[in-house]
């Protein structure tokens, strides 16, 4: 193990140790839960990384992923034309360059449909429940948190749904879990969009963010548990719980909701895109006034921008993944941002620094890809508590109370999720 291997290693403690300093109940935090937690993130990592057998699987769902995505270009051309043409791939005619809206996004209503497709045979319900029991008997945690961990590993928002019986009398500490794990990960459709984005500068890329939100859903569970620690008796403890999922009448009437769906999330994401991206430059204004301003009248070099600021945030942070000193201040400037302006713009900006050669060492983009895979950021913070509030509107102030430091949660269990990527990470190993 290098030296960068053992910065991120202690960086996994680093995390555990920054949400105890916060934690609701310092006296209750359950450490057995870290430890659970941690073995079952470097175990997976370790079979992924450094077997051969999970190598081979790792690229053998890379390569699964990258003809799955090929396959859901066809419609897009189909509609689009040659503005849904990838950069260097033809079509008749040479592609016109990246374009989000055209290439990337239509992915999403593809991979829901057949997200859907699986859901309706029950292969995803199976799998699920395998993920559930694991984390609920190693780590002790009630069986309907378990079963939105495992959830989230594949699905959005709409996770809460699984599990809707019980909400309404789940604990402070489960509603903290509930909201912190579906901020952790991401959606199988949308993490289409971020292969689609990296994969030129990035081949298997594929294969890694779907490794990522594994292993950052037991992450979600121990820095929620360490934050807001369990002080009540859950309903579900020590209880298997099945899926609540409604299943259509036919395999049809599946794919067209879910293809409504996916319609819906990339409206969402494009709306949340506009105006985002719009406020922050206005804010980039202002602070580019008034630091411009300050720095002229008292000779400092003061930041002048939003994603400076969240950038300086970021950076110990940074450090504790065992990102080279070279790449530091880039990498913490693009995890930082994700915090506001989400992780669709901080991937964008992670491949445009690939394509350019600003990242000087591989490993910083191998870690930061396992840092940026999960919703945590304000606008999602807004849409979970929202999506889980329709559901048991009583429990509105109590997931209103917990939403901040599930969001904290979520954030560090995403930077744990790249610690544990940066103490497999080996310059010479076929999957990096």
């Amino acid at each position: 193990m290098d030296t960068y291997n053992l910065i991120s290693f202690c960086g996994i403690f680093l995390m555990a140790g920054f949400a105890w300093l916060l934690s609701t109940d310092r006296r209750r935090v359950n450490w057995r839960l870290l430890g659970w937690g941690v073995g079952m993130q470097l175990v997976f990592a370790a079979f992924i990384f450094l077997f051969p057998a999970g190598t081979t699987l790792f690229l053998a769902a890379n390569n699964a992923i990258v003809k799955v995505l090929d396959a859901a270009s066809a419609g897009s051309r189909f509609l689009f034309g040659r503005l849904a043409v990838p950069p260097g791939a033809t079509d008749g005619e040479p592609s016109l360059g990246f374009i989000l809206a055209f290439q990337a996004f239509p992915t999403i209503v593809f991979f829901s449909a057949l997200m859907a497709i699986l859901y309706y045979y029950g292969i995803m319900q199976r799998i699920i429940r395998v993920f559930a029991r694991l984390f609920s008997k190693l780590m002790r945690v009630s069986g309907a948190e378990s079963l939105v961990a495992a959830s989230n590993i594949f699905t959005g928002v709409e996770s809460a749904l699984a599990v809707r019986p019980f909400l309404a009398a789940m604990t402070r500490s489960e509603l903290c879990t509930i909201l912190t794990v579906g901020m952790a990960t991401v959606s199988s459709n949308v993490m289409a969009l971020y292969v689609f984005t990296l994969k030129p500068e990035f081949p298997t890329i594929a294969g890694h963010l779907m490794s990522a939100s594994i292993l950052s859903a037991p992450a979600a569970l121990v820095l929620s548990k360490i934050l807001v620690p369990e002080t009540g008796v859950p309903e579900t403890l020590g209880i298997t719980v099945t899926p609540d999922v409604e299943r259509e009448s036919s395999l049809f009437e599946a794919i067209i909701n879910a293809a409504n769906a996916g319609i819906r999330v990339i409206v969402g994401i494009s709306g949340l895109l506009l105006a985002v991206l719009g406020l922050v430059a206005l804010a980039d204004m202002l602070f580019g006034a008034l630091g411009g301003y300050v720095n002229a009248h008292l000779g400092t070099s003061l930041p002048c921008s939003f994603r400076e600021i969240l950038g300086l945030v970021f950076y110990p942070f940074t450090m504790a993944l065992g990102i080279p000193p070279d790449d530091t201040a880039l990498v913490a400037r693009i995890i930082g941002e994700r915090v506001v302006l989400t992780e669709v713009v901080s991937y964008q900006d992670l491949a445009a620094a690939l394509a350019a050669g600003k990242l000087i060492h591989p490993r910083s983009a191998v870690i930061a890809a396992y840092a940026l895979c999960g919703f945590a950021h304000l606008a999602s913070m807004a849409i979970f508590v929202g999506g889980v509030a329709a559901l048991v509107p009583d429990r509105t102030r109590d997931l209103s109370g917990v939403a901040v430091r599930a969001l904290l949660a979520a954030t560090l269990a995403c930077l744990m999720t790249g610690c544990i990527a940066g103490v497999f990470y080996t310059g010479n190993s076929l999957l990096f």
